[in-house]
């Protein structure tokens, strides 16, 4: 099967159209329960580029259509400097691009990349419960629920798939 979409790692230049995305209120009512003001926004960009530097393979992503390379939304399979073997997965996708699959592209893409580094031992997404269809991705993966409740004051499950260095879950 043919991708239709492909990851690049988000650079500088990249902020506009972060900030498009994360201020559309449709878009992140799931993620933060709001959409994020432009001082909100540039604080969490410059930390995503900050964490890219981490690893060449993970960080902060643009989902781009291999049809037209246009933007579709930020994806990010994270790692940080204080948990080097656990890696958090996330996507985040326009409304014109939902319910058409491409949420289950991005987390199979980033799931193989998870799984070819041996240092990796567990990859975990925060999820609002309500989200069905994330929720539905992750699951479809190999996640597991782990926890239930609230997360910095929003509703919130954990999810999260462990699996040894050979890859196997």
């Amino acid at each position: 099967m043919k991708r239709r979409i492909y990851l690049e790692k988000m650079l500088p230049e990249d902020f506009e159209s972060f900030y498009t995305m994360v201020s559309n209120e449709k878009v992140m009512v799931t993620v933060t329960g709001r959409a994020l003001s432009e001082v909100e926004a540039l604080k969490k960009f410059k930390s995503l580029l900050s964490n890219n530097i981490l690893h060449k393979s993970f960080g902060s992503f643009k989902v781009m259509d291999t049809s037209n390379s246009g933007l579709m939304g930020f994806a990010k399979l994270e790692i940080t400097r204080e948990k080097l073997n656990e890696a958090e997965l996330g996507f985040l996708l326009l409304p014109e691009y939902w319910g058409k699959g491409y949420g289950s592209e991005i987390a199979g893409i980033l799931m193989k990349v998870a799984i070819s580094d041996p240092h990796l031992k567990r990859v975990w997404a925060n999820v609002d419960p309500d989200n069905k269809a994330s929720r539905k991705i992750l699951i479809n993966n190999g996640f597991v629920s782990e926890k239930l409740g609230i997360i910095d004051g929003l509703p919130s499950e954990i999810l999260g798939v462990s699996y040894n260095k050979s890859g196997n879950y």
